[in-house]
């Protein structure tokens, strides 16, 4: 069942979405060939205890999670567990996935960084896959579904030759990290929940630059393209508000 928001507690996750976008711009600015995953783990604990916030990747699922955020490199789609020997390298690209409570409310947000200098295909794909959020995002109004997000998202990846990840998807957020509707990555135009006032939702493009199919590692969290191609994800929360769709983890271009 999907869950509408009062306006109050769209103020409770505008708090922690802002915790959510100073942890990945204090991430951006450390990612650099030599830093371990687990050093951007630290970074981002850092800023959640600055702000009292809690991660909410930590101790989450079954296995339970071990990392305050996901930190996925290279053909890691998502989930990846930080780790002192996963040490970064010129050329790589890296996920960071951010997602933190705060007085109860939820904001969740990714993005994926260059490490160094990086090729063109990497940069490309990396561009795509937000140019795929922007998509995706236009398509938020309460005259429209669900599916028309996933539609938008789905046709701007194709069009370049990508995989877009289908086992994975946005969601509904708030009270819990993960709520009604799920919201994918492709479908069709006009199906899915129609959207309305007080919905609150991650779009999160997750594209490979080879084929859709994953794998899941023996740790039973790392997910990766099953051709080991690189793979990039931009996500954003997105509130529904009377004036028109927010987004509460970017401070600039938060309507559209």
């Amino acid at each position: 069942m999907i869950q509408i928001k009062t306006e109050a507690e769209f103020a409770k996750m505008r708090e922690a979405g802002k915790v959510v976008e100073e942890a990945l711009l204090t991430l951006g600015n450390a990612v650099e060939p030599g830093i371990t995953t687990w050093e951007l783990d630290e970074i981002a604990k850092k800023v959640f205890d600055k702000h009292g916030a809690i991660s909410s990747s930590f101790h989450y699922g079954d296995p339970p999670f071990p990392g305050q955020i996901c930190v996925s490199p290279n053909e890691v789609i998502v989930h990846g567990i930080p780790r002192k020997d996963i040490v970064l390298k010129e050329g790589d690209i890296v996920t960071c996935d951010v997602c933190c409570s705060l007085d109860g409310m939820h904001a969740d947000a990714a993005r994926t960084f260059a490490v160094g200098k990086i090729s063109d295909e990497a940069a490309k794909l990396v561009r795509v896959t937000e140019e795929c959020f922007w998509k995706g995002f236009e398509k938020v109004s309460t005259d429209n579904r669900i599916g028309d997000i996933s539609s938008a998202v789905q046709a701007h990846a194709e069009s370049f030759g990508y995989g877009v990840i289908r086992e994975l998807t946005g969601h509904g957020i708030g009270h819990q990290l993960h709520e009604d509707p799920d919201v994918p990555n492709y479908g069709r135009f006009g199906h899915g929940p129609r959207i309305v006032k007080g919905m609150a939702f991650c779009i999160e493009p997750m594209i490979s630059m080879g084929r859709r199919e994953i794998a899941v590692l023996g740790d039973e969290w790392t997910v990766i393209t099953r051709d080991r191609k690189y793979a990039a994800h931009y996500e954003n929360t997105i509130i529904v508000t009377e004036n028109g769709p927010e987004i509460i983890t970017l401070t600039e271009g938060k309507n559209v």
